[in-house]
């Protein structure tokens, strides 16, 4: 589930980056390549969990679907942390450097 969510998020990040006009300024690039990697990584993952458990690994548990899927909403919601900070620091729009100049 941490696989098929993650997957999920990186190609609505890519499907967003591929559609907006602004996609440079507003770092959607980045959202989309941490994704990206993030898929990545726990398709890795899954082929090492495959590796060692073999057959198991197509019939896991409900409750290991339940925790491998907030794990996975996790690293989602962590990717648009990381890129809500990348924003702010940027500030592509000068919100930020506008309102501290009428303070």
């Amino acid at each position: 589930m941490t696989l098929l969510t993650t997957v999920f998020a990186a190609v609505a990040a890519t499907v967003i980056w591929y559609f907006t006009a602004q996609r440079a300024k507003m770092q959607l690039g980045t959202l989309s390549l941490m994704y990206w990697g993030a898929s990545l990584m726990w398709f890795v993952d899954a082929i090492f969990e495959y590796v060692e458990l073999g057959a198991e690994f197509f019939t896991p548990s409900a409750t290991d679907m339940l925790h491998d899927f907030y794990l996975g909403l996790s690293v989602v919601a962590l990717g648009l942390v990381i890129w809500l900070v990348i924003l702010l620091i940027k500030d592509p729009k000068g919100v930020i450097r506008k309102n501290s100049k009428e303070n």
